[in-house]
């Protein structure tokens, strides 16, 4: 990893990034990072979704979502976290800390995100959206040479994809589209654990009839497990 930690005019803001709920809860304090972990969501999206945009402008909205998805998921937010060593700088409750909350993907994760909250408060829209291009412009060229064997035209730009840029999610909508002319719904339907270690369970609906239910430590995560559930079982004849 290349790059380091932005440089902050606000170290509070960067402080705040790093708090987490428990650490708020035994220290009687106010606020936590989950709003600015909110609003880096949306900044890394929105920057995430416009490089993409540029990059490949041969690959449609359907391969365009899954790279995003792939690049901003749970797993790779949380490596770049403990590359970025925010495990040892995370203000974490003791529960939280003993509980291996330092190397909790999902905490890695959403920590990231709020110190990209931090530093869009901080220094704006432009060094915040220079910064996410310069991390992931990189693992998004490795995701696609890896990951698909398309002819190139003369420009670079990926002109086939494969469907491995396809996720169970939009997968399974074209099949329910093509076979009950419906998109699927998806419902949580339970949460379980304490704060640092989340599971969420969802189920997918086509028509009011439960087709798939998955388990994931994020919301998102769940649908998708719910989604290959689902997939699976269409494709085996078992629905």
């Amino acid at each position: 990893m290349k790059e380091k930690l932005p440089q902050f005019k606000n170290p509070a803001l960067f402080n705040l990034a790093l708090t987490h709920r428990s650490y708020t809860n035994e220290h009687s304090l106010q606020e936590d990072n989950e709003r600015l972990e909110f609003l880096g969501d949306a900044v890394l999206g929105f920057v995430i979704a416009q490089m993409l945009y540029t990059m490949y402008p041969g690959i449609n909205e359907a391969q365009l979502t899954h790279l995003r998805s792939r690049l901003v998921d749970e797993k790779q937010l949380g490596q770049l976290g403990a590359e970025f060593g925010l495990g040892e700088l995370m203000l974490l409750g003791k529960g939280a800390a003993k509980g291996g909350g330092r190397n909790n993907p999902s905490l890695l994760n959403d920590t990231f995100e709020a110190t990209l909250g931090a530093y869009f408060l901080d220094a704006g829209i432009e060094p915040v959206r220079l910064y996410i291009i310069k991390i992931f412009k990189p693992l998004v060229e490795k995701l696609v040479n890896d990951s698909s064997t398309s002819d190139l035209n003369t420009s670079g730009n990926v002109i086939q994809p494969q469907e491995t840029f396809i996720d169970s999610k939009n997968r399974f909508q074209q099949w329910t589209l093509a076979h009950y002319q419906a998109k699927p719904i998806y419902q949580i339907i339970a949460e379980s654990g304490p704060d640092h270690a989340k599971q969420f369970t969802a189920q997918v609906l086509v028509l009011d009839r439960v087709f798939g239910v998955g388990v994931g430590h994020r919301k998102q995560e769940a649908e998708k497990k719910a989604a290959e559930v689902a997939f699976a079982k269409v494709n085996s004849d078992l629905i």
